[in-house]
This record gives structure tokens, C-alpha cells and sequence, in this order.
């Protein structure tokens, strides 16, 4: 059997967690099955190499943060191979380009297009563990890129999925997926099992326990997922196409803070403004998230949408150059808000999801800004400081649904 498995960076923090992953890796391999890890930087240390980037220069090039951001992952693996080697079984690590992760070239959130698996598999056929950094990939240029944060999950099932493996098992600091952050709401409750569609609205829209990419990756490759704690035996959460469980009503309560609203104010209201504004966005690799347009009076309109924080700069300097082009008065903005929504793939069917969601915010006082629906979530965008207060009214609102 081949076992792909990936563990976050509080999972080799320090050196005790890093021999706790050894002997966690070394269950498999001593049953006769080739494993190969992924691993994230240890602890804080992406954390800390951006802050002394910040020291030298505040506005470093999205290159060089790369270039100086994948040093982590090479840490972890490398350290990792030290201690199965000092346990007396034979490891290897591998970085991007030894193993050839080709990536797109948007330095900070490539994607990756194609993984070689020529030499994980020479190494697997020695009987090596085989290392491999997470996070990192190499462009056409033969140059350093990230996946952005939390793209190591998404290295892992790339790379489950390049080499058929069996098993991808995603290993973090709890165990599984919960209906809320346990961190945050304390009644929250783990999943057994999840659908791609629930997980990847979860991920997306906050849940810290997943990439959302690798999910998508996962999907679109069929590659089963389990994702459990590196601290404990517990069985996880299965991330699957389809779930044996009737599906509940509610998966899970998310909450997001990368979250930044914009307000384009008396814009020209004819065809194409909105076309416009929204294709200079997306040519600057902006996403863009919930959008609320108000019924024009004379003769403009206001946009209203949502963004990452951390590219609301790169929007100012976008919109703010083309003003005149767009036929816009001004342009509000707002960096202290958040997105809390609901998944479930059961909502499709049952009616009064958006009453008891918007019921429990009314019931604890928490004024919503904007609104955005899909077939299996509700997001709404609310002050940042009512985050947390949020999740627990809503998950206590469906508590007897999920």
C-alpha cells in the first residue's frame, strides 16, 4: 500500500513533536507500505521569516518572499529525515525542484499544473520515507513559488494523486472536522464524514483545517481524504464524493477575517460598468467574493463587494487608478469586517435555513452588512469584533440540526 501524509507545522514544532511524527510515519512503513510525508514549516517560522523580511524591507517583492518563505519547508523535512535516520530507518527529503513541482509563475499563490513522480518512486522502490516539502513549487523559469498559506495540504494531494496512492491522510493539531473551530465554539462537534462540496465551502469560506485548493484537487482527482489529529489515534474525519450518513441539515459554521469590503459609490449606471470594474479586478488576480449592487438613482449605482485583506491594497491601487475610466465618484473601504456562513448539503432541500441563521444573529444583537447565498451555504458579512459571538449564536441556533 502507498500512504501519503501530510503534517502541519504545530505537528513538528519542536523536538518532541518531531519524534512524535517519526514513530506516526514509522506505524506504516514497519507494516511493509511505501510512505511518503509532507510537511509544513515548524511552528511560527513563516511567521517569523515575513517579520524579518518586514525589517529589511517593508515592501519586499512577492519573488524574494518566496525565495526566502520555502527555507521553512526545507527545515522540516530535513530535520525530519535526521530523526527517522537516528531511529535507524532510511529517510530522504526532496524539495520542489528535486522533485519537480511545476507551478504557474503568480509568485505568493501559484498553482500547481504538474508533479513528476520519476524520483519519489526510484526512492519508494529503495525503501526509503521520502520527504517532501510542502507549500513550494518551481515555474518555467526555474524559479521558487508558493502555494499560498495552507498549500501544503494541496501538495499533498497533488502528489497523492500523481502516484495513485492509496491513502492521503492530512494530519493536524485536531481531530478532524468540526461543526465550528473547537477553539472557538466549545460545543462544536466532530464530523465522521464529509462530502468534497460541504468541505470545500468550509475551507473556503475559513475552516482553518483545510486548504481549500487541495479539496479541490481531491474532487477533481477523486482522492479519498482523512483528516485526524497528530496527537492523538482518533479515527478523523473521511472527506469523500459521497457520504453513507443522511446528510444533515448543517455541516459546519465558518468564520473568516481575511475579509476586506469595498464600496464603489455612484458609478455610471449603464451596461458594462460592472463588467469593467470586476475584468480589471480579475486581471490583477483579485478575487472577488460577496457583491451587492443598489437600484440606481440619478443616473449611478453603488457596488458593494468583498475581498481578502491581505490584497486590499493591490484593489485600492486598482480601482483608484481607473476611476475616471469607471465613471465613479469615490471609493469607501472597510478592513474590520468578517464573513461567517453555514454549510450543508442539506439546505438545498429545507427551507428556513436563512430565518434561523438570520433569527440567532437578531436574538444575540449582531448587525449583518451584506448577504450571499448558494445552494448548500449562506454567508453574511457582519463587524469583525462580533466574529466569535456570531459563530456560537448561530451554531447554538442549530444545534439539534446538525
Amino acid at each position: 500500500m502507498l500512504i501519503v501524509k501530510k503534517f502541519g507545522g504545530s505537528s513538528v514544532a519542536n523536538k518532541e513533536r518531531v519524534y512524535n511524527v517519526a514513530e506516526r510515519i514509522l506505524e506504516d512503513y514497519k507494516k511493509g507500505h511505501k510512505v511518503v510525508v509532507v510537511l509544513s514549516a515548524q511552528g511560527d517560522t513563516t511567521d517569523e521569516l515575513i517579520a524579518k523580511a518586514k525589517e529589511i524591507n517593508p515592501n519586499p517583492s512577492r519573488r524574494e518572499m518566496d525565495m526566502l518563505l520555502t527555507t521553512g519547508e526545507q527545515q522540516s523535512v530535513s530535520l525530519m529525515a535526521m530523526a527517522l535516520e537516528n531511529l535507524g530507518y532510511p529517510a530522504i527529503s526532496l524539495n520542489a525542484f528535486q522533485v519537480k513541482m511545476e507551478t504557474t509563475s503568480v509568485y505568493s499563490n501559484a498553482r500547481l499544473k504538474r508533479i513528476d513522480s520519476e524520483r519519489i518512486n526510484s526512492e519508494l522502490e529503495r525503501r526509503n520515507i521520502v520527504l517532501v516539502t510542502g507549500f513550494q513549487g518551481v515555474n518555467r523559469y526555474d524559479d521558487i513559488t508558493t502555494l499560498g498559506r495552507g498549500g501544503s495540504d494541496t501538495t499533498a494531494v497533488a502528489i497523492a494523486a500523481a502516484l495513485n496512492a492509496d491513502k492521503c491522510e492530512i494530519y493536524t493539531d485536531v481531530e478532524g472536522v468540526y461543526t465550528a473551530d473547537p477553539r472557538v465554539v466549545k460545543d462544536a462537534k466532530k464530523i465522521d464524514e464529509i462530502t468534497y462540496d460541504e468541505m470545500l465551502e468550509l475551507a473556503s469560506l475559513g475552516a482553518k483545517v483545510l486548504h481549500n485548493r487541495s479539496v479541490e484537487v481531491a474532487k477533481k482527482y477523486g482522492v479519498e481524504l482523512v483528516v485526524r489529529s497528530s496527537l492523538t489515534s482518533a479515527e478523523g474525519t473521511i472527506v469523500r464524493e459521497e457520504c453513507k450518513v443522511e446528510k444533515m441539515l448543517v455541516s459546519g459554521v465558518a468564520g473568516d477575517k481575511n475579509v476586506a469590503r469595498i464600496a464603489v459609490v455612484g458609478i455610471k449606471d449603464e451596461p458594462g460598468k460592472a463588467f469593467e470594474l470586476f475584468s480589471l479586478l480579475a486581471k490583477n488576480n483579485i478575487n472577488v467574493d460577496i457583491i451587492l449592487q443598489s437600484i440606481g438613482r440619478d443616473g449611478t449605482k453603488d457596488i458593494s463587494f468583498t475581498v481578502p485583506r491581505d490584497v486590499l491594497e493591490d484593489a485600492k491601487k486598482v480601482i483608484e487608478d481607473n476611476l475616471g475610466r469607471l465613471c465613479a465618484q469615490k471609493v469607501e473601504y472597510d478592513d474590520q469586517v468578517a464573513k461567517v456562513s453555514v454549510v450543508g448539503a442539506g439546505m438545498a432541500s429545507n427551507p428556513g435555513v436563512a430565518s434561523l441563521m438570520f433569527e440567532s444573529l437578531y436574538d444575540s444583537g449582531i448587525n449583518i452588512k451584506m448577504i450571499s447565498t448558494s445552494e448548500i451555504k449562506i454567508s453574511v458579512l457582519l463587524d469583525e469584533k462580533d466574529t466569535e459571538r456570531a459563530m456560537n449564536a448561530i451554531h447554538e441556533g442549530f444545534k439539534d440540526r446538525f
